[in-house]
């Protein structure tokens, strides 16, 4: 099969129907290490799909998760997903992964469980793809009555998309860029007229002959409805009724409590070359050591295989200072659920334009008039005029004469040209599989028995994480009650107790945290492993167990009597 059929996203971006076929294929052609489950479903009737690789899928171990689109718009991660979750594929098959990758490496991903989620906000993003809005998460808004005038978005001229709408106006913020036509640039105060104010393309519900704000959007943010540190309307925008409200935010918070086991969660938007870690909440000072000695080991791998810098989300991506995102999915899994996480803004615009790294990094976003006629121009040199679209007039039922147009953001803004989705996919999947790699792995190591007469035994076991992350992973959810210690067992009638509690073990790594400097390079003790022992009677065989539904169990057959 010709690679631009067999592999559709890395060359396109991709409606509901042909995800779920490529899903369904996968699984089909590979049913030991691949099936799909439905973690929920839309008010539209889409199932909320996702992909489980690896081979016993029901045994529980370490997992991680890589999820995308739960902004509407930002259609690029579900590519990156889709890829990421092929090159999964090829590893559990005995493949090496992709070129140059660490052996150590595919060999610790062969016993990770892996949860692909490539489209969170179905709905929305088939609103986008089919009927051209703009959509930010999902393309509904409670209702509860409301009578306030209000603006709602939609295709007026049927063109197949949903864009802006100007109108002349002497109190207008907008003039057209002299450089290039169509162009509306912010407002100073020596530009000659004539002056716009522009309107999202839609008309007003309740309209009373005055225009309400257009900047005020009632619908539910998908990334703003989970419930860690959630605020409601209007301290936090697209905050939802309350935390899990919408059926898509509350069918991952019920999927990830069914999986104490996830250790490691990246989450792809766009757009804006930029990982963005926790702790959203709080200055980096105030997070627990370790923590963000792991999160500054997952920013260098990140920025070594993409060029995309790690940030704080409260230090350099907050829109005001200080005022940080609430209720958001990624603080979520690494607050409430102790798993590593992070969110990966897809496609570098800024460094297509030319701009200069900023800090923080939230300042790339306010565009100067000079970089927005350097996006005019690339878009006309590089994206095909995706962007800019000619102004054509439109007689609008309530405001009367004027112009749709301008900026489409979808591709190019929103997500990259499609020419562009290959590269974009092969750059990110090392450092996922990288992140895949650092999971805690319990082990049990060969046994010592000794006949101590009377028909009983003596039998020594070590319990060891052989994994880089400890078994309670994040320090942050270390006395969560889903992370529970490590409990070993065996199957025989004893002298003394069958179950043993081990405690938490330590992992091997330590994040970048300054060790291996020249003037300290000193190991640590046995924290990462517990020596067990139990007297038990009888002959034959006995089954150790050891683990903790955080990361698994582990057995080991041991002793064949005398």
């Amino acid at each position: 099969m010709h690679e631009a059929s067999a592999r559709p996203w890395r060359h396109d971006y991709l409606r509901y129907d042909a995800i779920r076929a490529q899903l369904e294929a996968w699984a089909a052609a590979h049913p030991k290490r691949a099936r799909v489950t439905r973690l929920g479903r839309t008010p539209e009737g889409r199932d909320i799909l996702c992909l489980d690789l690896g081979p016993e899928p029901d045994r529980i171990r370490p997992a991680m998760v890589v999820s995308a689109n739960i902004h509407a718009s930002e259609l690029a991660g579900s590519s990156v997903a889709l890829a990421f979750a092929e090159s999964v594929l090829g590893i559990h098959g005995g493949g090496p992964g992709p070129d140059g990758m660490p052996q150590p490496i595919a060999e610790a991903l062969r016993d990770v469980r892996v949860f692909v989620i490539p489209r969170i906000s179905p709905d929305g993003a088939e609103s986008v793809l089919t009927d051209g809005a703009y959509v930010r998460s999902v393309p509904r808004a409670p209702d509860h009555g409301r009578q306030a005038p209000r603006w709602v978005r939609s295709d007026m001229t049927g063109d197949g998309r949903c864009r802006v709408m100007r109108v002349v106006d002497p109190n207008g913020q907008m003039v057209e860029s002299p450089e290039v036509a169509g162009l509306l640039l912010p407002r100073r105060i020596d530009d000659p007229p004539p002056y716009y104010t522009v309107y999202p393309e839609g008309y007003i519900e309740h309209f009373d002959g005055a225009v309400p704000d257009p900047a005020v959007d009632t619908r539910v943010d998908l990334n703003r409805n989970f419930p860690w540190s959630w605020k409601p309307e209007p301290d936090q925008g697209g905050a939802g009724d309350w935390p899990g409200s919408a059926p898509e935010s509350r069918a991952l918070l019920e999927f990830a409590a069914a999986h104490p086991e996830i250790f490691a969660w990246v989450d792809f938007h766009t757009y804006g070359g930029v990982a963005i870690r926790p702790d959203g909440m709080q200055p980096d000072r105030k997070m627990k050591a370790f923590d963000l000695a792991v999160f500054r080991q997952l920013g260098e791998w990140v920025e070594a295989e993409t060029g995309y810098p790690m940030v704080s989300g409260f230090e350099e991506f907050t829109y005001r200072p200080d005022v940080p995102i609430h209720g958001d999915l990624i603080g979520y899994a690494y607050s409430q659920r102790g798993a590593f996480a992070y969110v990966v803004e897809l496609h570098d615009l800024f460094a297509r334009l030319g701009v200069e790294r900023k800090k923080p990094f939230i300042d790339h976003y306010r565009f100067s008039r000079d970089q927005m006629v350097a996006l005019a121009r690339w878009d006309a040199e590089h994206n095909a005029g995706r962007i800019m679209r000619p102004w054509v007039p439109f007689e609008h039922p309530q405001l009367g004469p004027v112009e749709v147009g301008g900026v489409d953001v979808v591709i190019g803004i929103r997500n990259p040209p499609p020419d562009q989705l290959p590269g974009l996919c092969d750059a990110q999947i090392r450092p996922l599989l990288r992140l895949g790699a650092i999971g805690p792995r319990p082990v049990l190591d060969a046994p010592e028995i000794r006949d101590l007469g009377d028909g009983l035994r003596a039998i020594e076991i070590t319990v060891r994480n052989a994994g880089y992350l400890p078994t309670y992973v994040a320090e942050v959810a270390r006395e969560r009650p889903h992370n529970e210690p490590l409990w070993a067992e065996v199957d025989a009638e004893t002298v003394g107790p069958r179950r043993i509690e081990v405690g938490h073990l330590r992992g091997w790594g330590r994040g970048l945290d300054g060790a291996g400097a020249l003037t300290w390079i000193e190991g640590r003790g046995h924290g990462d492993r517990r020596r067990l022992r139990w007297v038990v009677s009888g002959a034959g065989p006995v089954t150790v167990r050891a683990g903790s539904p955080r990361v698994g169990w582990v057995e080991r057959r041991v002793g064949e009597g005398p």
